[in-house]
């Protein structure tokens, strides 16, 4: 008998923000760890982020120096700096500035001056302490994007008075997790996996397990497609649980043939392939600026024409409305072929019928007469078209009354070939 396995459920306990505790449970034996070892992987040292890798120090050429009326030393204001958390909205390098005259106390991160796209997340950090009025401090902070942990040592090449900081990227600062066991029917080995995760404030800790989860699936994808081609399955957006094939997914949205306006509201989005637009909810396309519901419905009925997303009720309407018009249109073009077929015909029959009607028996022959009369037929040629037939009876039917009339025979290359049979197989009955 098969074993009827319950799927495991995700239950979050406690959510703070910047703390998280996730429990995942049933899990089959085992599971508990590869699951937990993976996500605490990829959560310390995989997921995005963004800090501060240089600074530089007006009147300070190097770390081992000492900042003037600064209480701190240049080693220890470093330390302070790497404590900065800032959160960045867009993947680009940037330049914060601190300017510091006549003023003398504690200086925090939120005295730093900072681009639109980047946000300081703990204000309240300390940097300094100023302890003289007649300070005048410039430093220059840059800031870039990365992934993980990069040391100081890396960053070669830097001018002079530039310092290198070793900048801490990733927005998790610890994880643990442990496997508990749990029941499930009579079998007690299954695993109960409990995540707890803290993070810097730059990212809720659970969007950072939901991250970190899609890039362990990413990678995992790699080897689901192994030996056959790859179909990514869509889990979020319009097309969300659709199994596409990558030359679907990665089609441009050129080939859909849109409309100026809609092309136009995708592309200024970044939107340039059917995989970027099957991942995006109907909120976030309608929220693009001047993509509007015409828009997107066009856009549906142009992605269900290429068979990659199923039609609405509305447009499957439309499509059944097209193939009735359609039919009656062909119905129509059939009823129209059929009197020009009957015209046709009926300019045909006087020349079939004109044979019979040129050949009329002066009197009514015996019973044999048509046993006769078939084989005439067979043999005489094809007849003229009806008009000249009708004139050349006219010319023929004075000259053949008076021949009949005188006893005469007419001469044989004038008569009819069938009106001499009739004749000469008359003769013969009236001699018998």
């Amino acid at each position: 008998m098969q074993e009827v396995l319950e799927l495991p459920r995700i239950e979050i306990e406690e959510d703070q923000g910047d703390y998280a505790r996730v429990v995942v449970a049933p899990l089959l034996p085992g599971f508990g760890i590869t699951l937990g070892n993976s996500l605490r992987r990829v959560l310390l040292s995989s997921l995005p982020g963004a800090a501060i890798t240089r600074v530089f120090i007006e009147g300070v050429l190097h770390e081992f120096s000492t900042i003037p009326h600064v209480k701190e030393d240049t080693i220890e204001f470093l330390l302070n700096v790497k404590a900065v958390r800032l959160r960045a909205l867009a993947d680009r390098p940037a330049t914060l500035v601190l300017d510091i005259q006549g003023r003398e106390g504690e200086i925090t991160a939120g005295d730093i001056q900072v681009p639109e796209h980047i946000e300081v997340v703990n204000p309240e950090q300390h940097l300094l302490t100023v302890d003289s009025p007649e300070a005048r401090l410039h430093i220059e902070f840059t800031v870039e994007t990365g992934r993980g942990y990069r040391p100081a040592s890396q960053s070669d090449g830097l001018p002079i008075g530039t310092i290198a900081v070793d900048a801490t990227f990733t927005p998790v600062r610890r994880v643990s997790y442990r496997v508990e066991p749990t029941r499930v029917g009579q079998a007690s080995n299954y695993d109960r996996l409990v995540l707890e995760i803290w993070t810097d404030g730059t990212l809720g800790a659970v969007e950072a397990v939901s991250r970190a989860a899609d890039m362990l699936l990413q990678h995992l994808r790699l080897f689901t497609s192994m030996g056959r081609a790859t179909a990514p399955v869509l889990n979020r957006g319009i097309g969300a649980g659709l199994l596409i094939s990558e030359e679907q997914y990665n089609l441009p949205i050129d080939e859909l043939d849109l409309s100026m306006r809609t092309y136009n509201c995708l592309r200024r989005s970044g939107i340039t392939t059917v995989g970027q637009v099957l991942e995006r909810t109907e909120e976030e396309l309608l929220s693009l600026r001047n993509f509007g519901r015409k828009s997107y419905e066009e856009l549906r009925q142009k992605l269900a024409e290429l068979g990659i997303l199923p039609l609405t009720a509305e447009a499957l309407a439309g499509v059944m409305a097209e193939e009735e018009m359609e039919e009656e249109e062909a119905e129509e073009e059939e009823a129209a072929e059929v009197p020009a077929e009957v015209e046709a015909a009926a300019a045909e029959e006087p020349v079939a019928e004109a044979p019979a009607a040129e050949a009329p028996a002066p009197e009514a022959p015996p019973a044999e007469a048509p046993a006769a009369e078939a084989p005439a037929q067979a043999e005489a040629p094809a007849p003229a078209p009806a008009e000249k037939k009708r004139e050349r009876r006219k010319e023929k039917a004075p000259a053949e009354a008076a021949a009949s009339g005188n006893g005469e025979e007419p001469e044989s290359e004038e008569i009819d070939p069938r009106l001499a049979k009739l004749r000469e197989l008359k003769r013969q009955l009236g001699e018998e």
